[in-house]
């Protein structure tokens, strides 16, 4: 039998140490704070490549569609509302397949009306669309 006169050695500990747990949650933190921002920054972003290249445009088949900011539309300097400048679209499309179309929109003008303009590209069939831009001055 055993003598229960001496507790004090037969006690058992009853507090959990938690400084080996806290250097473990302080290491991991260290880890992903050092890991996070690196993985952010190793996007990358791959451009697709194609075999085949695009046919040169011929210069006789761009046409140049200008807009301001009160809305006149111009096709080759020539001043047009939006209803013939469609048809005049779809006529260009059928007399010239390959044709080519340059925007030069106003600075000033609401993107909305872009998006129309464009809206009449698509619906003609004109598939080859640029915007012309100037190069911002310093």
């Amino acid at each position: 039998m055993r003598r229960y006169s001496n507790r004090t050695s037969l006690t058992t500990l009853s507090e959990i140490n938690i400084t080996p747990l806290l250097d473990l949650a302080f290491v991991l933190l260290i880890i992903f704070m050092i890991t996070t921002p690196l993985l952010e920054n190793s996007k990358s972003l791959i451009i697709p490549s194609s075999a085949t290249t695009n046919a040169p445009i011929n210069p006789a088949a761009v046409q140049t569609i200008s807009i301001d900011r009160d809305s006149i539309i111009r096709l080759n300097e020539e001043q047009m509302d939006a209803a013939t400048l469609e048809s005049r679209l779809v006529e260009l499309k059928r007399a010239t397949p390959d044709v080519a179309v340059i925007i030069r929109p106003d600075r000033e003008l609401p993107v909305q009306k872009l998006v129309s303009l464009m809206d009449a590209l698509q619906q003609a069939g004109i598939t080859k669309v640029g915007i012309a831009t100037q190069e911002e001055q310093k």
